[in-house]
C-alpha cells in the first residue's frame, strides 16, 4: 500500500453564491452539490487520481448511516481500500456546509461534528501501518493519529501532516513524530509565531524532518529541507473558480509522489501543479486532477 490514512471524512455540502451576503439578507444560490470531503478523504482521493494505492482505516458510522455509507461509496468509486474502516455507532463524517463566492473565489465553511470521528484511538493495528509507504495525519482524532504516528515512524514510514488547527486537542506530541510538515501559511505563523511563510518554514524545522513546507494560497509555497535555505514553487496562473480543497489535494499528490520515491523537490512541484489544476474546477474530490492531466501540465510549463 502507498498511502494510508486514518483522518477526516467529510460529507460536503457546496453553496455557489455571487458573494457572501451580509447579515439579515435573503441571497439566492446560484448551484448547489453534495460530495465527500474532509482533509484525508481529499487527500487519498487526489493520490489515488496520480496512480497511488490508498487505504482508509478511521472511523465511520455503522451499517445504514446514511453519512457514512455516501462517504464510504465515494471512496470506493476512487479506488480506495475500505477493508480497515473502524465502524461503530455514534461515529460517522464531519458534516461541512461551504459556501463559496463565485465573484471574488472565496469561501466560508461551517463543520459539525459528530461524537466520534477520525482516527480511532487502538485502530488499525500496527501491521497494516507498518505496511504503508506513507502515513498521511490530520488534527481529527489526535490520540489515534499520535499513536499511528509513533508506530510509522518507528518502522521507518513517512509521515506527512496537514495539521492546521489545535483546539480539537494537543499536538504537540505529534508534531514531532511529523518528518513532512505541510502547513497552511495561517497555521504556520500561529504556531511558529514568525512573521512570514519563510521565516515560519525555518522555525518549525527540527532534525527529525525531512521537509518543511508552508503552503501561500496562489502564491504556491515555500519550504526548507535543511532547516537553513528556504526554496519557493510557485503556483500556476489559473482561472480560479473554487478553492476548496486546494490544500488538500497538494498533501495528496505530495503523498502519492513520495511513496513513488520521487525527490522532494518534484514532489512539491507536482503537488503545486495538481493543487492550482484543482482550482480551476468546482469541489474538493471532483476537482482533483488525474496523472496524466499533471503531466501535460507539466510539459505545457516547461
Amino acid at each position: 500500500m502507498d498511502v494510508l490514512a486514518l483522518g477526516a471524512v467529510a460529507i460536503d455540502t457546496l453553496l455557489y453564491v455571487d458573494a457572501w451576503p451580509t447579515a439579515d439578507t435573503k441571497i439566492s444560490v446560484q448551484r448547489s452539490m453534495r460530495q465527500c470531503g474532509g482533509l484525508s478523504a481529499t487527500a487519498l482521493v487526489a493520490a489515488a487520481r496520480l496512480g497511488a494505492s490508498c487505504a482508509y482505516a478511521g472511523l465511520l458510522g455503522a451499517d445504514g448511516d446514511a453519512d457514512s455509507d455516501f462517504a464510504s461509496q465515494a471512496m470506493c468509486a476512487e479506488g480506495i481500500d475500505l477493508t480497515h474502516v473502524v465502524h461503530e455507532r455514534g461515529a460517522g463524517p464531519v458534516r461541512s456546509t461551504i459556501v463559496v463566492g463565485a465573484h471574488n473565489n472565496t469561501r466560508n465553511i461551517f463543520t459539525e461534528h459528530p461524537a466520534r470521528t477520525g482516527a480511532d484511538e487502538s485502530r488499525p493495528s500496527p501491521e497494516l501501518i507498518r505496511s504503508a509507504r506513507v502515513l498521511h495525519v490530520d488534527h481529527i482524532g489526535i490520540p489515534g493519529m499520535t499513536r499511528a504516528a509513533r508506530i510509522a515512524r518507528d518502522a521507518g514510514v513517512a509521515v506527512v501532516s496537514d495539521v492546521e488547527r489545535e483546539e480539537f486537542g494537543n499536538v504537540d506530541e505529534l508534531f514531532t513524530l511529523i518528518d513532512h510538515l505541510i502547513t497552511s501559511e495561517e497555521f504556520a505563523l500561529r504556531r511558529s509565531g514568525a512573521a512570514d511563510a519563510a521565516a515560519a518554514a525555518l522555525a518549525l524545522w527540527t532534525p527529525a524532518r525531512r521537509c518543511v513546507a508552508v503552503t501561500t494560497g496562489a502564491h504556491g509555497c515555500v519550504f526548507t529541507l535543511d532547516g537553513l535555505h528556504v526554496q519557493s514553487q510557485p503556483a500556476l496562473a489559473v482561472n480560479v473558480v473554487d478553492t476548496t480543497g486546494c490544500g488538500d489535494v497538494f498533501h495528496g499528490a505530495y503523498c502519492a509522489m513520495l511513496a513513488r520515491g520521487t525527490t522532494i523537490i518534484d514532489c512539491i512541484h507536482i503537488a503545486a501543479t495538481a493543487a492550482s489544476l484543482k482550482a480551476t474546477r468546482p469541489g474538493a474530490q471532483a476537482g482533483a486532477p488525474s496523472w496524466n492531466e499533471v503531466m501535460s501540465q507539466i510539459r505545457k510549463s516547461v
